[in-house]
């Protein structure tokens, strides 16, 4: 007697179902290594998506110099790094002049988010934030980086050669302090001095969890930032390689800075040159880390889902022995007994399985309703692995329950009672 899988399947989910409390608790560490895995896989997905818009608006062919690793942002930094010179200004118009590879250089001068233990703050009637970034960059950054302005215009390299006290606003800022939307043309208050704002921009794409730093942050021509904090000296330079140049341009602009500023020969680099995709990379190693983590976790509860999966199905054997018996005499072959047990193993973990990828998506669907700046996506192919793992850990943990009932005499299992 022949029996094709269809039938095999149908027969196990009656199993399944017949005894399906005692199913959902073997299933358990399935589901709950499935769901951890596609939902960590989720979340890494949509923020890396959002990191890699996030630097894409920085340009593809941009260099970018800095004294530290890591956020020039960042208020701590490694010891050994803190130690380092600071980039001078004038790296930039030599890097331009010397470096064939470059096609223009651009100075930001970042100004920390506090100054003197005093939080800077943006002020107008009525409204206050702290939560603030505030930059002096010079006036051909929007060439090299472009960004497009929702309202306004952008300063001059007049407006930045006179030190003129005029700001850019970030989308975000912008709403807090002018609730109205009229911020062009406006006076406001940041740190006791008084800006008018020429213009502002478009809400910034990507992020980190969401939140794009550039929405919030208030930009000055560099020359007014100069004036205003003589005492700070975190400059980042941004060079832009000719097209198709962009490694070539990088080791000119290494060399260039290793002269300079009489770098040993056997010591590494006391600056920090990165581009968008070496960032996109680094981001990528770490969240690497995590989901190996996620997957040795994971891995545990598949494994005690798997233990849970062989112990039921020797119960099953046991329990079924004078059917298998009946199957034998009715001429059913060891491959036919084979396959009813392992279909009913693998149906029993691919329920799993869907059941974790349901939570999941389950999951990440609330964690994006409760904290909106966190980005999560399903990726199809997390939920593909995740269902074909759980299907064979029931596959492989079946194999042994399968044969032991393949192996039955079926004189000895019609006499079982």
């Amino acid at each position: 007697m022949r029996v094709t899988w269809g039938v095999n399947i149908g027969m196990a989910l009656g199993a399944v179902w017949l005894h399906r409390f005692r199913s959902l608790l073997t299933i358990l560490g399935i589901v709950i290594g499935i769901t951890t895995v596609v939902t960590v896989s989720s979340l890494l997905t949509g923020l890396r998506k959002g990191v890699v818009q996030f630097f894409e608006e920085f340009g593809p062919d941009n260099i970018f110099l800095y004294k530290t690793s890591g956020d020039p942002g960042a208020l701590f930094v490694p010891p050994k790094e803190a130690k380092r010179r600071a980039i001078r200004p004038d790296y930039a118009e030599m890097i331009k002049r010397i470096c064939p590879s470059v096609l223009d250089t651009s100075t930001s001068l970042l100004i920390p988010a506090v100054i003197n233990n005093k939080p800077l703050t943006a002020k107008v009637p009525g409204i206050d934030t702290d939560q603030i970034g505030v930059a002096g960059v010079s006036a051909n950054q929007f060439a090299i980086a472009p960004r497009n302005l929702s309202a306004g215009r952008i300063f001059t390299p007049e407006e930045d050669r006179r030190a003129a006290h005029v700001v850019l606003l970030g989308q975000r800022l912008a709403e807090v302090l002018f609730p109205d939307g009229r911020a062009v043309g406006n006076t406001m208050l940041m740190d006791g001095a008084e800006y008018m704002v020429l213009g502002v921009f478009e809400k910034a794409k990507g992020g980190f969890f969401g939140e794009n730093g550039l929405d919030r942050q208030l930009t000055m021509p560099l020359r007014t930032a100069q004036l205003r904090y003589p005492g700070i000296d975190r400059y980042m330079i941004t060079a832009r390689a000719r097209p198709g140049l962009r490694d070539q341009a990088y080791d000119e602009v290494q060399g260039i800075l290793r002269k300079v500023r009489h770098t040993p020969a056997t010591a590494g680099d006391d600056f920090s040159l990165t581009t968008a995709d070496q960032i996109v990379k680094q981001f990528d190693q770490i969240t690497g880390l995590i989901v190996m983590v996620s997957i040795a976790i994971s891995a545990l509860g598949l494994l005690v889902g798997g233990i849970g999966v062989m112990n039921i199905m020797l119960v099953s054997v046991t329990e079924r022995t004078r059917e298998i018996g009946v199957r034998k005499a009715l001429g059913a072959r060891r491959s036919d007994i084979v396959t009813q047990f392992l279909a009913e193993a693998t149906v029993l973990t691919g329920v799993g399985g869907m059941v974790g990828i349901v939570f999941a998506i389950l999951v990440t669907l609330l964690i994006g309703v409760l904290v909106p700046s966190l980005p999560s996506a399903v990726p199809i192919w997390a939920v593909v692995a995740g269902f074909s793992v759980s299907v064979a850990v029931g596959l492989f943990f079946g194999v042994w329950p399968a044969m032991k009932a393949a192996r039955l005499d079926p004189v000895d299992a019609l006499r079982y009672e």
